[in-house]
């Protein structure tokens, strides 16, 4: 497992640590018994304070997602894999074929993300709530 640190983003580093972590989780890159990397390995590989990686690390421990040993590292014990959302599934392929008509159109990666997320907060907003209204009406 690599991780990568947008500077840029404004997300602190611990943050993306954990986020990406959850990420692989869900998506089977991680799965339980799963060594991660050690927290000066992900210092070394992404020019952050150990402490950074060991703070991310012990927010994913106290969610149950992983387990320290001490002495011989962290290791993943809860997967949050679906089928539906591995690597090999058809929902995949199709977003995957959409990304590539996306960039085809010439978006790029922060209007792929715009539309993404404005889709997301329509189709899962929380029911009787239209996107973008309070209901207040």
């Amino acid at each position: 497992m690599q991780f990568r640190i947008d500077r840029r983003g404004g997300v602190a580093a611990y943050q993306q640590i954990v986020q990406q972590t959850k990420q692989a989780l869900r998506l089977g890159v991680l799965v339980p018994g799963d060594q991660l990397p050690t927290a000066k390995a992900v210092a070394e590989m992404c020019a952050v304070n150990p402490n950074t990686t060991l703070k991310a690390y012990r927010e994913l421990e106290r969610e149950g997602l992983v387990e320290a040993r001490p002495g011989v590292g962290t290791f993943v014990c809860q997967s949050l894999a679906r089928p539906q959302a591995g690597a090999d599934s058809p929902l995949r392929g199709e977003l995957a074929a959409w990304m590539d008509r996306a960039r085809a159109a010439g978006l790029d990666q922060e209007d792929v993300t715009a539309l993404v997320t404005s889709v997301m907060q329509e189709r899962y907003a929380p029911t009787g709530v239209a996107a973008g209204r309070e209901g207040n009406g």
